[in-house]
């Protein structure tokens, strides 16, 4: 026996893009059914586990703090990662509507709903050898992502309409899309556990279902050719339901999905020490003080890796290597002062906006979880000396890889640079450090050109990294109302597309890289667009 349902408007996926097009749906009076396949407890999917960053362009944060930023500047910036090619026309006309309405459509709606952003503005993506991001652009949600999907999802259910015109449904697995005299009316499916059957139907369908980041099979199946072949290890940093299931669903209906090479991994993910679901990893901030090594021990270069400048470069090196992980090697003032992970879960005193818990963190480090990564995680080791750390490098890699010649070289070299005082840096990593250390945002957490082997500076610890598979660039591809478009470029009656299933809008608006915070903008955005245009509304007009 099969359930049917009915509305006038369906959304297949109960993240946030499909929450904030619902919630504008019920603004408009429209009838709405969401079907989500996760558990109650975690409606608004991956911004649940979000550290919550944010592009804008041009906000009161960024004024207040002096920062000048313009849309035409961030466009710039935005295509000089993007790397567009000809063939790009709705992904380049997403990315300049997401660079101009971020703030008027995103930002300002946000605060409206009750969100706040942290008074600094998070510099990220600079660029390396061409321009990131010019200025600071990335705001955290105070309270991370998971206070942003807590306001967004009571602003869905305690919504005047919720009691008569919305209906949730967990636990429902969408297989296919039905398509009834050319247009599509809605979906089938099974209900998780009892996988029994289920149909809905209605006059207009969105999907939002995320990326394909936690199917592994097809992170390696889509992997970017031009990093040769997958790594051995891709740590899960998705959510367990990003699956690209409904990416195959839309193709099987003529629909058109690009661009799913373009995905966006981590280059250091490390084994979550209390996984959730097959693979888990987090995402680690690395620490810009510490020494990025291959696998063999020996330190990147000619240019060093260092986090906030250019994260697909250095997914770039990691995969040059013939073992595809990488080790950071510091001490335990440098992890007091530096270390971080991305996510709402690591970082309680922001998720429970918690000023004072801030503060000290600030200012004596977060103890609390350098050392459970240290106790618990699998890839942290520590000693003394070298010659100890490199012995349980190679114990934990079960090889005999890292050799001790190459961390003791690497080590003397930045140790010996640091010894001859500022005046006569000659090396890239400190040059960048000093450049980090003149912004505000950063000087408060990254050391004063540490040495490595500094006998008052604690244990040595040494992090094993791999790449981490995270956000699917490329997607179902749509036009500016996030109606999906079929392979010959017409849209598609009654089928819409939102989010990271749509590449965040025209099925891959970063192109092959990404200033980073455009995520959940880019959910926000999409969201608030489709629930205009299926009500007759334009929220944006092209630009």
């Amino acid at each position: 026996m099969s359930t049917k349902y009915q509305s006038e408007v369906l959304i297949v996926g109960g993240g946030i893009a499909g929450i904030t097009a619902a919630i504008e749906l019920l603004n408009f009076g429209k009838k709405v059914l969401i079907l989500d396949r996760d558990e109650e407890a975690n409606f608004g999917g991956l911004a649940r586990e979000s550290f919550g960053g944010m592009f804008f362009v041009d906000t009161p944060h960024q004024r207040k703090s002096g920062i000048k930023d313009n849309p035409e500047l961030a466009f710039e910036d935005w295509c000089s990662v993007a790397q567009f090619g000809k063939e790009d026309v709705w992904p380049k006309k997403w990315a300049k509507t997401y660079v101009y309405q971020s703030t008027p459509k995103v930002y300002h709606w946000l605060r409206k709903q009750g969100i706040s952003f942290f008074p600094v503005v998070h510099w990220v993506e600079r660029g390396l050898f061409t321009p990131g991001n010019s200025v600071p652009r990335f705001h955290m949600v105070w309270g991370t992502g998971l206070e942003l999907t807590n306001v967004l999802v009571n602003r869905l259910l305690k919504h005047d309409k919720a009691a008569t015109h919305l209906t949730v449904k967990f636990k429902h697995k969408v297989e296919d899309i039905t398509i009834t005299n050319g247009k599509v009316t809605g979906v089938t499916g099974v209900v998780e556990p009892e996988q029994t059957r289920f149909s809905a139907t209605a006059n207009q369908t969105i999907i939002a279902t995320g990326g394909m980041g936690g199917n592994l099979q097809k992170v390696r199946e889509n992997w970017y050719k031009p990093w040769g072949t997958p790594p051995e290890t891709i740590l899960n940093g998705a959510h367990k339901f990003a699956l690209g299931d409904m990416h195959d669903a839309v193709a099987k209906a003529k629909g058109a999905v690009t661009h799913l090479d373009k995905n966006w991994p981590y280059a250091a993910g490390v084994h979550h020490p209390r996984p959730k679901r097959e693979g888990h990893g987090l995402s680690l901030v690395p620490p810009k003080s510490a020494l990025w090594l291959d696998y063999t021990g020996k330190r990147f270069g000619p240019i060093p890796l260092i986090t906030a400048f250019d994260t697909r470069y250095t997914v770039e090196q990691i995969c040059k290597q013939e073992k595809k992980y990488s080790w950071q090697i510091l001490n335990m003032k440098i992890a007091y002062k530096e270390f971080a992970i991305s996510g709402a879960e690591s970082n309680k005193a922001m998720r429970d906006k918690s000023w004072l818990g801030f503060l000290k963190t600030i200012l004596f480090g977060n103890k609390e979880l350098v050392h459970d990564m240290i106790d618990n995680c699998m890839d942290f080791v520590t000693a003394d000396t070298l010659d100890e750390l490199v012995s349980k490098m190679n114990a934990l890699a079960g090889t005999d890889d890292v050799k001790l010649k190459h961390v003791t070289d690497a080590v003397k070299k930045y140790d010996d640079q640091i010894s001859r005082g500022p005046k006569f840096y000659n090396d890239d990593q400190l040059r960048r450090i000093a450049h980090t250390r003149r912004y505000k945002g950063d000087k408060v957490r990254t050391c004063k050109f540490q040495k490595i082997l500094d006998p008052k500076a604690g244990k040595l610890i040494a992090i094993r990294e791999f790449i981490l598979s995270r956000k699917t660039l490329g997607g179902i591809q749509t036009n500016l109302d996030c109606q999906v478009l079929d392979t010959q470029g017409n849209a598609m009656e009654g089928l819409w597309a939102v989010g990271e299933v749509a590449g965040f809008g025209g099925g891959g608006m970063h192109g092959i890289g990404t200033l980073e915070g455009t995520f959940l903008g880019g959910c926000v955005l999409t969201g608030r667009v489709a629930g205009h245009a299926i009500a007759g509304k334009k929220l944006i007009e092209e630009n």
